[in-house]
């Protein structure tokens, strides 16, 4: 970054000086702050130039009038703006009652710090209703450096102003948050320095909303991006529905939104009062812009202001993005924790245009509601017949892989690596039975109950049972590496047996116990929408996908021992040709599950990195419901051992008795 100085920069840069020494002498409490601010400009020339390093800062001064600065970052030889505090509107003269020197121009970019006592002022019109302050800041730009300044200004209002809230004070206040709320200037909303500005814009309007004063009965205030509705209720209002439609981008698209107050809630009230409630189409899309929650808020935000005996109200969402295969998840803004909570709602009803959602009601928390669209569950009416089917086919499938097993089990087992085989095609058979049972039982208490605890008991035993799938099948895997590489060795009976089981159900028990433990007291364990491992809140679903990728991989390098080594074994090991009989069998079950297995987990990542994909999802629902028919046909089928000690006649004879 070269120098690019001239006489008026040199002026410029003594004038700034001498500035911010006056402040020092008592005029502004953080000149120094400020001076380290303006200070370094003088050394800086415009980011208009390639760049070199990469993560390398460049300040940029702010257009004549404007104060503040555009800070950039060195990005692939390019500088990208990263924060923008240039501004015109000084929120400290609006009122005009604190004077600070004008030459402390930094101080602007905190307003926070400069603004006036608002109640001080000798004009007790514009502090009835706020209307004096209305003309200059709609006349204002919406940059970055003003929007600051209006939510700054709106947070004041609210702390000192919120009294006597009456309809024109209301409708002053809402010109002023809707100028910020436009949907021109969300793009705006991504170069303000505190990413919190749009969650104090939103507690600052419901701070000031909720006291506004409702007169015959109901009030109604209107604006292109806020819109105020209040109401009068008592314990024989025959429940309450606020309605909105509103604009939600620069054209006439419209979206809608409700919030009803059942009968039942109302009949709680001791005493008559008031219920207001605001909505917001574009404050979901300023948030993320302002990436304050990594998500996409899929309708308006509806916020609520209702009396203490009040805690539950049923709110209607229609949805900006209509897609049939995207479920909706309601969730009310932690206004403390600046995050979307899912506790706060449950889902009630769900479909392509809009959601419906009972939400808890809490003064000090929950007041600002919404849906979020889901990136973890997608909709499909073929996708949940491919699904059932196959699981019942998969079911099917293991019964009579278990009942086969029964049947031949003395036949089989006559020698130890035999028998550990064996054990371990049962265990695999009926963790992955256990799971499919358990997987129906989720979908239906989901969908007929909702009961969050049970659907967190189900996702638990749920993700053991995979685990212990996936764990057996490691178990049979280092059944073969003891055979082949330890020349077989014999392996006392009881200590392998001990070994097989601690891996098969000691380790899935260890992963599932910590998994829940770690996740869920931040209610992040499940996913909304589905009793299954939450991914994109706490990631959960890693403790069931990476034990299993890594048990994948370990059996394919043993299905590479298996290859190399039964080829050498078979010249020098002639006595033992039973023993490497078994191995091998073992082997070729490791060879044909392992990539089966593995393909049908890969599509599910794949359902993870592409959610939207209706063919990932149809792949591995069709893969993942028929592991219970490839266990069967590669795992008892395809075993010549099983079949030879019957002829068909008796195998059917003997499976017609069981039956």
């Amino acid at each position: 970054m070269g120098l690019s100085l001239n006489i008026t920069d040199i002026a410029g840069c003594f004038f700034a000086l001498t500035s911010c020494v006056g402040c020092l002498v008592g005029l502004c409490e953080t000149a120094v702050f400020h001076f380290a601010l303006i200070f370094p400009c003088c050394f800086l020339g415009v980011c208009t130039s390639g760049c070199g390093v990469n993560g390398a800062i460049c300040s940029e001064p702010c257009a004549r009038l404007f104060h503040g600065e555009r800070l950039f970052m060195c990005q692939d030889g390019k500088w990208q703006k990263t924060t923008d505090s240039c501004a015109n509107l000084d929120a400290r003269s609006l009122f005009e009652v604190t004077y600070l020197p004008p030459f402390c121009s930094a101080a602007a970019s905190y307003p926070d710090f400069f603004l006036p006592d608002v109640t001080t002022h000798g004009n007790r019109n514009c502090l009835a209703d706020l209307s004096c302050i209305v003309p200059d800041i709609l006349s204002s730009p919406a940059i970055p450096g003003n929007i600051v300044n209006i939510v700054m200004l709106l947070k004041n209002i609210s702390l000192k102003l919120s009294e006597d809230v009456n309809r024109a004070k209301m409708q002053s206040y809402s010109k002023i948050a809707n100028h910020v709320l436009n949907a021109s200037v969300i793009s705006n909303w991504a170069f303000i320095r505190d990413k919190a500005a749009s969650s104090i814009l939103l507690d600052s309007v419901n701070l000031f909303a909720r006291k506004l004063l409702i007169k015959s009965g109901s009030e109604s205030i209107l604006e292109d991006f806020m819109s105020t509705k209040g109401s009068s209720i008592n314990k024989k209002t025959p429940g309450k529905r606020f309605d909105f439609s509103m604009r939600f981008n620069n054209s006439n698209s419209t979206i809608a939104g409700s919030v009803l107050i059942p009968q039942e809630e109302l009949l709680k009230i001791s005493t008559p009062s008031d219920a207001v409630s605001v909505a917001f189409p574009t404050l979901g899309a300023i948030m993320e812009a302002s990436q304050l929650d990594d998500v996409f808020v899929n309708g308006m935000i509806l916020s609520v202001a209702l009396p203490e005996e009040l805690r539950q109200i049923s709110l209607t969402f229609e949805k900006f993005n209509k897609s049939n295969n995207v479920m909706a998840r309601c969730v009310g803004w932690h206004s403390a924790e600046k995050r979307w909570d899912e506790a706060a709602c449950k889902l009630k009803t769900d479909d392509a245009n809009s959601s419906v959602c009972i939400c808890k009601h809490h003064h000090h928390t929950f007041k600002s509601f919404s849906i979020l669209m889901s990136p973890n569950t997608i909709r499909n009416t073929v996708l949940d017949y491919i699904t059932f089917v196959g699981l019942g086919i998969s079911i099917f499938s293991l019964l009579l892989c278990l009942t086969i097993e029964a049947v031949v089990w003395h036949h089989v087992t006559n020698t130890n690596i035999a028998q550990m085989r064996h054990i371990c095609l049962v265990n695999i058979a009926a963790s992955l039975l256990i799971a499919n049972v358990l997987f129906i039982l989720a979908a239906v208490a989901y969908e007929k109950v909702k009961d969050y605890a049970i659907c967190v008991a189900v996702t638990f035993f749920v993700h053991l049972s995979y685990l212990s799938l996936f764990f057996w099948m490691l178990a049979l895997g280092l059944l073969i590496l003891h055979g082949l590489l330890l020349i077989f060795r014999k392996m006392k009976k009881s200590a392998s047996m001990a070994t097989a089981f601690f891996i098969g159900y000691g380790c899935p028990l260890i992963i599932s116990v910590l998994t829940v433990a770690i996740t869920e007291p931040r209610k992040g364990y499940v996913r909304d929408g589905a009793c299954w491992l939450n991914w994109r809140d706490t990631k959960a679903l890693l403790a069931f996908v990476i034990p299993a990728l890594m048990i994948i991989a370990v059996n394919l390098v043993v299905v590479v021992v298996v290859v190399v080594k039964t080829g050498r074994l078979s010249v020098r090991e002639g006595s033992r040709s039973q023993d490497l009989s078994s191995v091998t069998r073992t082997g070729k079950n490791v060879a044909l599950l392992t990539p089966v297995l593995g393909l049908t987990w890969g599509f599910g990542l794949a359902t993870i990195v592409r959610y939207d994909s209706l063919g990932f999802h149809v792949t591995f629902a069709l893969l993942n419901a028929l592991q219970g028919f490839f266990i069967l046909l590669f795992g008892t089928l395809l075993d010549r051992k099983v079949w030879s000690p019957f002829d068909v006649h008796l195998l059917s004879h003997e499976l017609a008795l069981m039956a």
